[in-house]
């Protein structure tokens, strides 16, 4: 099997969430090739062959002509599976691709089951599990939810891509930042958040309480959030707010692909579940089996004196 793997470049830079795409590539089994529209400067750490059009000239993203570039990379490579991030370079160009190759799309994969693709159901309270009927298909990947083992190593062979025929209708133009509303979690250096595992409205002020104790803002899983218990501002993870504060604090939190995703780079982080065996466990620094509204209210009282 052979992976052509979409890498994502932006601001100049080259987007970490590419490295994900070889790791779903080396759990998958599959060979792979890259394709990436950037720079010279800002080539990924990848031992294979590396297309590479120049996003000075396509801009960082142009839905016809990066269209057409993948398309020439796959007559080319002849892949069974093209790769994107569940991203929104990914979302918008992967369906356009899947349409012109008539080929089958499995989005926002979060695990691999005997070779077919997980992805979530019913606001990602179940997984179903689907194989394409397509010989060849197109996939994107749920961003966190394949992690390298380990730092990227390697250097790529680049070989150029090049357009030929008329310019695109379309110009990019640059990046809008979104209003920033509510709490703004990127900046604080302690968040502390509430889960499911808390129970009730009436119990979030207890973690808040937490939170102001360590000089810390409060943050929240996307259950809560969907509860109405906190505001989306405090939201942390794919659908929230990516994150990447000294201490993080994870209370009730049983740690769904989405929400890791925002928070994994933290410094340091603490997770409070009375399941040991609950996934956040496996990327936290300490885990404290307990209840959450017996344990907090105690270790707060010990971070106020």
């Amino acid at each position: 099997m052979k992976a052509l793997l979409i890498g994502e470049y932006r601001q100049g830079k080259l987007l970490d969430t590419t490295y994900e795409l070889k790791a779903f590539a080396d759990r998958l089994g599959a060979d792979s090739v890259m394709l990436l529209v950037g720079s010279d400067s800002e080539l990924p750490k990848y031992d294979g062959k590396l297309y590479l059009a120049d996003a000075a000239k396509y801009g960082e993203y142009n839905p016809d002509q990066h269209k057409q570039l993948v398309l020439q990379a796959v007559e080319k490579e002849n892949p069974d599976c093209i790769v994107f991030v569940h991203s929104s370079y990914g979302w918008d160009l992967a369906p356009r691709v899947a349409v012109a190759l008539k080929a089958g799309q499995v989005s926002e994969i979060v695990a691999l089951n005997e070779g077919a693709y997980e992805v979530n159901a019913c606001n990602a309270k179940l997984r179903r599990t689907v194989t394409p009927k397509s010989g060849r298909c197109v996939l994107t990947i749920q961003a966190g939810a394949f992690t390298p083992s380990g730092e990227p190593q390697g250097t790529p062979q680049p070989e150029r891509l090049e357009l030929s025929g008329t310019a695109s209708a379309i110009e990019f133009v640059g990046y809008e930042a979104a209003e920033q509303k509510g709490v703004d979690l990127s900046k604080a250096e302690v968040i502390v958040s509430a889960g499911r595992g808390v129970g009730k409205k009436d119990n979030v002020p207890v973690i808040a309480a937490l939170a102001s104790a360590l000089g810390g803002e409060l943050g929240a899983s996307r259950p809560v959030v969907d509860a109405g218990w906190v505001d989306h501002s405090h939201q942390v993870g794919t659908t929230g707010q990516t994150v990447s504060p000294k201490l993080y604090v994870a209370c009730g939190i049983s740690g769904a692909i989405q929400h890791l995703a925002g928070m994994k780079k933290a410094d340091f982080i603490v997770a409070i579940n009375k399941d040991k065996d609950a996934p956040i466990g496996e990327i936290a620094d300490v885990l404290v089996v307990a209840d959450v509204m017996q344990f907090v209210p105690a270790f707060t009282a010990k971070c106020a004196r």
